[in-house]
């Protein structure tokens, strides 16, 4: 099965109904619309009520989204996918290049280790039934004790050959569930952000309203997030390729020993495949790391206003410590001079 084209058949997928995001806009400007009416108001008839001057560029945040709604999909999807697609196929090429490694070297690997059977007379017969005819040639049937002896060839080379064909059963199983799983990771990516993309425009009529201004903020961050899952993956897919990559060039390395038998089982490499399974199912979890769904500007802008407020009444508290304590320096000043001036009498 060829998982690449079904990866590009979800990328395909996703650039086909991104514009759907165009039939949001006109409910997005409605809300938004109405947000920009009430959150202009407030502000200018409280510049009014404290009698000072209109600040115009607060004022300028609704016309802002606005802008962003009408050209939704050219002007925010088309930018943010520009920015974050580089991060994509850098870390695809990191796959391609170390795929591309571990084919070649297995390619050898496999030579050099059919090699190795041929070398020892006593495996030849196992991997090749040329040597096999003639081992049997060479024996000759003499009587019931060579039959024997065949029957036990025939049945150590079935051994042999059907050890051979279970570990690449189990190790095509474990491959295909390996690459099923960054299939599933890659389909849910691709459900999320079109369902974030088709949405994004009343998410950006919603932030127009005053206290809700946060979800523009979890908007961005969700969607980076997500956005990110594939180049998580990417890297965990080059990772455990790069191992394998490896621990091939250890196996030809220890086939260039003329007296080193190979073992018929890849048991190891199963394992990094089941490593690879349980991986794929944590990369939403460090995609999270990397930007916090949810933070931000408005978390920052929360963490800032405390601080102000903690100042202010930190201030306001010193400021009774420093009144309370000049009061009392100038009580006792002043019963001091009134004492002195009692003497004087």
């Amino acid at each position: 099965m060829d998982f690449a084209s079904l990866h590009e058949l979800l990328r395909s997928t996703y650039d086909e109904m991104m514009p759907l995001c165009a039939q949001m806009t006109g409910i997005a400007k409605g809300i938004a619309g109405l947000g920009a009416l009430f959150y202009i108001a407030l502000r200018v008839w409280a510049s009014i009520a404290r009698a000072e001057a209109i600040d115009v560029f607060p004022l300028l945040r609704p016309f802002v989204l606005g802008f962003c709604i009408m050209f939704f999909p050219t002007v925010v999807l088309g930018t943010m996918n520009a920015v974050l697609s580089p991060v994509v196929q850098g870390t695809e090429s990191m796959v391609h290049q170390q795929e591309t490694n571990l084919t070649e070297l297995t390619a050898k690997r496999n030579r050099l280790q059919e090699e190795a059977y041929l070398r020892n007379p006593e495996t030849a017969y196992l991997v090749s039934n040329e040597k096999f005819d003639q081992k049997i040639e060479e024996m000759g049937i003499i009587g019931p004790e060579d039959a024997v002896t065949i029957a036990g060839m025939y049945a150590e080379r079935a051994a042999y050959q059907t050890k051979q064909w279970v570990m690449k059963m189990v190790h095509d199983l474990m491959e295909l569930l390996f690459h099923a799983a960054g299939l599933i990771i890659d389909t849910l990516r691709t459900f999320m952000l079109i369902v974030l993309s088709i949405l994004g425009p009343i998410v950006f009529g919603i932030a127009v309203w005053d206290g809700l201004s946060g979800s523009l903020t979890a908007w961005f961050s969700r969607y980076i997030s997500v956005y990110l899952w594939l180049p998580v993956s990417s890297i965990l897919t080059a990772l455990l390729t790069k191992i394998q990559v490896l621990m091939v060039q250890k196996d030809i390395e220890a086939l260039s020993d003329p007296n080193y038998l190979p073992d018929a089982g890849t048991w190891y490499y199963i394992v990094f495949f089941l490593i690879g399974i349980v991986g794929y199912f944590c990369v939403p979890t460090v995609a999270g790391w990397i930007i916090e769904a949810g933070g931000g500007i408005g978390s920052y802008g929360r963490n800032v206003n405390q601080a102000a407020q903690r100042g202010a009444q930190g201030a306001y508290t010193g400021g009774k410590y420093v009144a309370g304590g000049a009061g009392a320096a100038i009580g006792n000043v002043g019963g001091r001079i009134k004492g002195a001036l009692l003497k004087g009498k």
